[in-house]
C-alpha cells in the first residue's frame, strides 16, 4: 500500500486525505493543532517510505517540509492532487483557472455564475472555500470546473493545466512568503504552465508586470485590457463600451458592478464566455444585474445619509485603492497584518483621497507614522486598534444628516486579530447594525 502524508487539516488538507485514502492509500495528517504533530511527522519520514507529501498552501516550508525535501519525497499540494486523479480516471469537465493579486475571487465567481446561466454545470473550488480534489472526486459529471488559485496553491504545481487560465493583474503582496516582487510575480505567472495550442491564456496588457512575463512567440495568448495597447488586444473598453472583437458588448455605464477595477473584472469574464460562445445577449444581460459579493465592497447599511460598505476582501494595498477610488472622500478603517510592505505609497493614497483614517491591527502604528510623515492631518488620524473601538467612536461622531461613505477596506491580511477576512467582515456588520440600529 501506497504511503501518503497530507500537511495541514484545512479544507485543502482534508480534501486531499479524502481523496488518497479513496484510491486505497494510507495517509496521515500533521496538523499541530488537530492531528499527528509535526515531530510525529518527521519521525515517520525518517522511518517509513512515504510515497508521496502533500503541503496544504497555508502552511509555511517548515522543518517538516524540508525534512521531505531532504528525503527527495514530492511535495505537491491539493491542486496537483485533484488533477492527476482527473486526467487518470479520464474525467472530462474543463479547467478555468484564475489567478491575480486583485478581483479573482469576483471573476471566478462571476464566471461560474454565467457558465450556469448559459446552462452549464459548474462548481468554484480551490481557494473558495472547496478543495479541487474533493471536488473532481465527489462530482465527475461538471462541465467546468472554475478554480480561483492563490500563489500558495500554484507553488508545488507539476503537471496541472488548465484549459483556461487567467491572470487578472499583478501588484505587490505576501512579501512575507516571497523573496520579493518577482518571485511573487513569477510563481502568479506559473498558472499558464503546460498550455498547449488549444487552450487559451488571458493576460491583462495594462498590467506591466504581466506583459514582462509573456512569451509572445506562443499562439494561445489572449490580450485584452481596459486601453487597447497591443495589436493583438480583442477586449477593451472605448467610449464607454465593452468592446470584445470591434463588437459592443455592453454600455460599461449600467453594469451592476461599480468601479473601475470591476471593468477590469468583466472584460475577463466576457472573454470567456464568448471563447465558450455564449451568446452577447446572455453575457450582456447577466453583467447587467449580477449582484455585489459579500464582503467585496459590500453596501449593507445606512445610517441617515452615512453609508457603511464592507470591502473585507480588500486585503492589499492595491485592492484596498481601487475600493477608495469608488467613492468621493470615504471614511477609510484599514489596517491588520504586517506583510512587510512598504507602506509610504498606502499612505499617499489616504493623504489624496480620505477623509478620516480610523486605524486598527499590527499594521495601525506604522501606518500612523507613515501618514504622519506625510503630513496627514492628526486629527483625521483615529489608531483605536480594534474593530470595535472604531465602530463605537462613529456612532459618536457621525450625524444622520451628513452624508459620509464608511469604508471598511483593511489593505492587509486580518490574521492577527480574526480567523480570515470573512470573519473580519462578518463582524463588521454585526457591530455596525449593533451599535446603529
Amino acid at each position: 500500500m501506497k504511503k501518503a502524508i497530507v500537511f495541514g487539516a484545512g479544507v485543502s488538507g482534508k480534501g486531499s486525505e479524502k481523496i488518497l485514502k479513496n484510491i486505497g492509500w494510507e495517509v496521515t495528517l500533521v496538523d499541530d493543532k488537530t492531528g499527528v504533530s509535526s515531530a510525529e511527522g518527521i519521525n515517520i519520514l525518517e522511518n517509513e517510505k512515504i510515497d508521496i507529501f502533500v503541503k496544504s498552501p497555508g502552511v509555511p516550508y517548515t522543518e517538516l517540509v524540508k525534512k521531505a525535501i531532504d528525503k527527495n519525497i514530492e511535495i505537491i499540494d491539493d491542486i496537483e492532487l485533484g488533477y492527476r486523479f482527473k486526467m487518470e480516471n479520464n474525467i472530462p469537465g474543463k479547467i478555468i483557472a484564475i489567478t491575480g493579486t486583485n478581483g479573482k475571487t469576483t471573476v471566478t465567481s462571476k464566471i461560474k455564475e454565467l457558465l450556469e446561466l448559459a446552462g452549464y454545470k459548474a462548481k468554484v473550488c480551490g481557494n473558495i472555500g472547496f478543495s479541487f480534489s474533493e471536488t473532481v472526486l465527489e462530482n465527475r459529471d461538471l462541465d467546468f470546473y472554475v478554480l480561483e488559485l492563490s500563489s500558495y496553491q500554484l507553488e508545488n504545481i507539476k503537471y496541472f493545466k488548465a484549459d483556461i487560465a487567467l491572470v487578472v493583474n499583478l501588484a505587490p503582496d505576501h512579501l512575507n512568503r516571497y523573496r520579493d516582487v518577482d518571485h511573487y510575480y513569477d510563481t502568479k505567472f506559473k498558472i499558464k504552465n503546460n498550455q498547449k495550442e488549444n487552450e487559451y491564456f488571458l493576460v491583462n496588457t495594462n498590467c506591466d508586470n504581466s506583459m514582462r512575463r509573456v512569451d509572445e512567440k506562443t499562439n494561445n495568448i489572449i490580450y485584452l485590457g481596459l486601453e487597447k495597447k497591443h495589436s493583438g488586444q480583442i477586449a477593451w473598453l472605448e467610449n464607454g463600451f465593452l468592446i470584445y472583437k470591434n463588437e459592443k458588448i455592453l454600455d460599461a455605464s449600467l453594469v451592476s458592478l461599480k468601479g473601475k477595477h470591476n471593468l477590469e473584472n468583466m472584460l475577463f469574464i466576457v472573454c470567456v464566455g464568448k471563447l465558450l460562445d455564449i451568446p452577447t445577449e446572455t453575457i450582456r444581460d447577466f453583467l447587467y444585474s449580477t449582484k455585489t459579493l459579500e464582503h467585496r465592497m459590500e453596501n449593507f447599511y445606512s445610517f441617515g445619509k452615512n453609508i457603511f460598505i464592507n470591502d473585507s476582501k480588500g486585503t492589499n494595498i492595491e485592492s484596498t485603492r481601487f475600493a477608495i477610488e469608488a467613492y468621493d472622500n470615504p471614511i477609510l478603517i484599514c489596517g491588520g497584518s504586517d506583510k512587510k510592505l512598504d507602506l509610504i505609497p498606502f499612505a499617499k493614497i489616504i493623504k489624496e483621497k480620505v477623509k478620516e483614517v480610523y486605524l486598527i491591527g499590527e499594521i495601525a502604528n506604522k501606518l500612523e507614522k507613515d501618514l504622519a510623515d506625510l503630513d496627514y492631518p492628526k486629527e483625521k488620524i483615529f489608531n483605536l486598534g480594534e474593530l470595535e473601538k472604531v465602530v463605537k467612536l462613529l456612532k459618536l461622531k457621525l450625524n444622520k444628516d451628513e452624508e459620509n461613505i464608511i469604508l471598511l477596506s483593511p489593505a492587509t491580511a486580518s490574521f492577527d486579530q480574526f480567523k480570515n477576512f470573512e470573519e473580519r467582515g462578518r463582524i463588521f456588520k454585526e457591530l455596525v447594525i449593533a451599535y446603529f440600529k
